[in-house]
């Protein structure tokens, strides 16, 4: 049972990482709106505890992603954006028009889900995969009619 996987105190704590209070506001942050952006991360840090720096928000977020806290997804065209969903190898759905993302459960099992037809002699484990398209809301004002038709 993973009682503390949303606690951020203890996710620090195991990833031999000190508690702090921005990094704690960033775990809150992004638990709250994963796929956030730094900027939009930052903003969120900014409500909870006032003045704390753009350069220390991104100072958390990269350590919280190399202690394997938290998940960097870097959709073309984006700014990186931010996720606790970490080490289920699921994938992203993308809208080409409102930048909306959305998580998709891998499509065939464990990691990695997909394996390419020649690994040239690597070791995978893992298969980031970005499905891109339009989102219910854009979809729906693309197929619209015109008022000119």
């Amino acid at each position: 049972m993973h009682t503390n996987h949303t606690d951020p105190r203890a996710l620090l704590r195991a990833a031999g990482l000190r508690v702090t209070a921005p990094r704690v506001a960033v775990l809150d942050a992004v638990a709250a709106r994963p796929h956030s952006d730094a900027d939009r991360v930052a903003a969120t840090v900014r409500e909870a505890l006032g003045s704390v720096s753009t350069q220390a928000v991104y100072d958390v977020l990269n350590a919280c992603v190399r202690a394997g806290i938290l998940r960097r997804i870097e959709p073309a065209g984006s700014p990186a954006r931010y996720e606790t969903r970490i080490g289920d190898n699921h994938h992203h759905l993308v809208c080409r028009s409102c930048g909306t993302v959305v998580d998709v459960d891998c499509a065939v099992g464990s990691a990695p889900c997909l394996r390419p037809l020649n690994d040239h002699g690597f070791v995978v484990d893992e298969a980031e995969v970005v499905f891109w398209g339009l989102c219910p809301t854009c979809g729906s004002r693309e197929r619209q009619p015109d008022a000119a038709d």
